[in-house]
């Protein structure tokens, strides 16, 4: 008792709460964090402790004390004492008792949690509205609920020498590749830091490795039915304690570029909406360069395209007119996120009337240049992935510097290098760009169009699945 009060401090964190008890003339001690325990739960334990008689705590009744005089779920005892403090830190409770040689940890805490409601950044017209809490055992539990297998494991860890963070490896044992699920093993072992804070991204940064490539290697998602059919394709996933999102490993690009809202319509009507979201991606990337190259070389533009380029003149130049409204937009989008949602309305208004209006009027930007800026953020906000989106805004950047810089050939050398950046990438052995590099023409099929769901139980080849056809 006196080592593990000196060890947790007790007398100087008010949360941290020490009972000295005593039952049947030997003395009990209780140690928790107040946050964490489960006040019902404790005072029942209690009064069942109260009626104890002194023949069942004799010496070598631990064993029959944990399974008759103890009602509860949750339980352990364990002998290193380093490992109750550690324990205590995370939310159990341990009950020392004087006499016996372990002490016993009982796992009646809770966490402060939200409900599980619809993800903002995954809502979809139909279906479920669910999605993951901050709270790692409610998350298990909602993947749990979609996946009833006998082979789905929940691998428990920790991350951070002070943290301490719980994380769960989540993997089907019948399908997914040995050899992904070990190396997703040891990038966690690796990990050697004091804590994460920012939960899933810290890990990412640490997993990931690649800081100054902006192209995201694994996806998020915070819907559990989502994360539910990765898990049946073979991918493993990353839930950590304090977030609403799970880390899916491996992916490649075009699964950054699904959504939900695929799979909740008729295939047709799903295959239409997977390649306007398509287009609007690559409209995100490419209109704007594309734009700037033909306005600076009208000379490029057959004669039925001559409209497209400027019609007025502006005193500042384009390039500089494109970067500030680059800039522009992103501080609205920042400023989007600071503001109460009651006035995120006249937000949008004075960025469209006051803003938008008043500086083509004067002449700070030419009309087609918020024409094109607006089809490309539309382009932006329909990329599934928040991450991707973010990566092809900055290349959308470096294309168009390098089209003002050297003209037609730079919008070419800018094509190749992020050809050959998204080739080079992998994600644990997985090409970024799979069935396009290398190529397999069924894959490519069901990437581009949304298959019928009874033809899409073949399972992703790159993956290595177990059994990729049943």
């Amino acid at each position: 008792m006196e080592y593990i009060k000196k060890r947790l401090d007790v007398d100087k964190s008010f949360d941290l709460i020490n009972l000295d008890l005593e039952y049947v003339g030997r003395k009990f001690g209780m140690f928790m964090v107040d946050g964490f325990a489960k006040d019902d739960i404790l005072h029942l334990l209690m009064k069942f402790l109260a009626c104890l008689s002194p023949e069942q705590l004799e010496e070598g009744t631990l064993d029959k004390l944990l399974k008759t005089y103890i009602p509860y779920i949750e339980i352990e005892t364990v002998d290193d004492l380093e490992k109750v403090v550690d324990t205590v830190l995370a939310g159990p409770t341990a009950l020392i008792i004087e006499g016996l040689k372990e002490a016993i940890i009982i796992d009646a805490r809770t966490y402060p949690v939200r409900g599980p409601e619809e993800p903002d950044t995954e809502r979809v017209v139909r279906g479920s509205r669910d999605g993951f809490v901050e709270t790692l055992v409610f998350n298990c539990a909602l993947i749990r609920r979609r996946v009833r297998d006998r082979s789905l494991r929940m691998e428990y860890t920790q991350v951070g020498r002070r943290s301490k963070t719980d994380i769960s490896i989540c993997y089907l044992e019948d399908i997914a590749d040995p050899h992904t699920v070990k190396k997703v093993k040891e990038s966690l072992d690796l990990i050697d830091t004091d804590g994460i804070p920012m939960a899933e991204k810290t890990i990412e940064e640490y997993v990931d490795g690649r800081h100054f490539n902006p192209y995201p290697n694994v996806r998020y998602t915070e819907r559990p039915d989502t994360a539910a059919t990765h898990l049946f394709e073979g991918h493993v996933l990353i839930l950590v304690d304090g977030s609403p999102s799970a880390i899916i490993a491996p992916t490649t690009f075009w699964h950054h570029m699904q959504h939900a809202e695929e799979y909740r319509n008729k295939p047709v009507v799903g295959a239409y909406l997977r390649l306007v979201r398509f287009l609007a991606v690559w409209a995100s990337i490419f209109i704007l360069p594309l734009w700037y190259l033909f306005a600076l070389n009208p000379e490029l533009l057959p004669e039925r395209l001559e409209y497209i380029g400027t019609s007025e003149q502006s005193t500042v130049p384009l390039l500089a007119q494109i970067l500030i409204i680059e800039v522009g937009m992103d501080m609205l989008r920042m400023a989007a996120i600071h503001t109460p949602t009651a006035l995120a309305t006249a937000l949008g208004l004075v960025a469209a009337i006051l803003i938008g209006d008043v500086a083509v009027t004067v002449g700070l930007f030419v009309p087609e240049i918020i024409l094109y800026l607006a089809i490309a953020a539309i382009g932006t906000f329909s990329t599934p992935s928040y991450e991707m989106s973010l990566a092809n805004r900055l290349f959308r950047i470096v294309l168009l510097l390098a089209t003002a810089a050297f003209g037609v050939t730079g919008f070419m050398i800018g094509l190749v290098v992020l050809l050959v950046l998204l080739t080079r990438m992998k994600s644990y052995d997985v090409p970024y760009l799979w069935p396009f590099i290398p190529f397999d023409l069924r894959a490519f099929r069901d990437v581009l169009f949304r298959s019928p769901i009874p033809l899409k139980n073949r399972r992703p080849s790159v993956l290595h699945p177990q059994d990729p056809d049943r």
